[in-house]
């Protein structure tokens, strides 16, 4: 399985969906639960977010692949739904 990185702020509420949606996947899909996730804070790591292009968050990648950036006005089921398609191609 492939590791997700998984960039983010801690008083964002599209984050805040994220990670709600990464514990239901979780308890939903047991096998989700081996996937390794690198959370990066964006406000303590600048210098790892330099190597990245986003402009948003949450923002997910595996590898040098952006998988799902969030964007204004989204809405929990559709970020519920780009969540598990991260886990999908981390499988």
């Amino acid at each position: 399985m492939k590791k997700i990185t998984y960039f983010h702020l801690p008083s964002c509420p599209y984050c805040k969906n994220a990670n709600k949606a990464i514990e239901e996947l979780r308890a939903e899909n047991p096998e989700y639960k081996n996937i390794e996730i690198d959370m990066i804070d964006e406000n303590e790591h600048p210098e790892i977010i330099a190597n990245y292009d986003y402009h948003a968050v949450p923002c997910m990648w595996i590898g040098d692949q952006k998988i799902y950036e969030a964007h204004l006005f989204e809405k929990y089921a559709e970020c519920k739904e780009q969540v598990r398609k991260v886990f999908e191609a981390a499988k």
